[in-house]
């Protein structure tokens, strides 16, 4: 398979529809080999528009999703990032191939395995709801899948003037959001609707009702 036409069919026509036009994010996801972040059998669909399974129930998310989040973070190269949930390195790569200093946080051991030969990134093992404290803070914070509920603990790692990207489920569908942190507080806008892979241990909190 011509892995690099796949690339640029994948630019063409999943990313640029989907309004992904800033020139940095859409050079680093044309330059890094998406193939290489999936499991072998997995390969020859690492470019469709859909999740690609990965293990442990996890998966990469679509492309364009991934790339409607970093256009929204607007990463800067020499930013401090943390990839919350980073799976196999995928987002975690294109971010420091944008050059930006990057953290990926992940509490599966087979996908740690497999983040620890990514190159120019710091892993850190952990509950992906606590984030990388010691890690703190960080310009963008990029939660890199579908949630239910964001908790402040992540936020609190953001720098003042620092963003912050997640997809969150609602009522079954995912909306993806950002927000920016201020001496005020912080507030998450929705921008698009979209799937993303799922992560564990950020579900809502039940509410019982008589």
């Amino acid at each position: 398979m011509d892995f690099a036409a796949a690339r640029r069919a994948m630019v063409d026509s999943q990313l640029r529809p989907s309004a992904v036009t800033d020139p940095l994010v859409v050079a680093a996801m044309a330059t890094v080999a998406r193939e290489d972040f999936v499991p072998a059998s997995a390969r020859a669909i690492a470019y469709i528009d859909r999740i690609v399974p990965l293990s442990a129930g996890r998966g990469l998310s679509p492309a364009a999703a991934t790339g409607r989040m970093l256009v929204e973070l607007e990463p800067h190269p020499r930013e401090r990032a943390l990839v919350v949930g980073a799976g196999s390195g995928y987002s975690a790569a294109v971010l420091a191939e944008m050059g930006l200093a990057v953290v990926a946080l992940e509490s599966d051991p087979e996908l740690l395995a497999a983040l620890r030969n990514v190159d120019g990134i710091s892993v850190v093992e952990g509950a992906l709801e606590t984030g990388a404290p010691s890690e703190a803070p960080f310009d963008i914070i990029l939660v890199d899948g579908q949630i239910e509920d964001l908790p402040e603990a992540l936020v609190d790692q953001l720098r003042t003037g620092g963003r912050l990207a997640v997809c969150m489920a609602d009522k079954g569908v995912g909306r993806l959001m950002a927000g920016t942190r201020s001496v005020h507080g912080f507030g998450l806008k929705s921008f698009a609707d979209a799937s993303m892979a799922p992560l564990p241990g950020f579900a809502r909190p039940r509410v019982f009702t008589f």
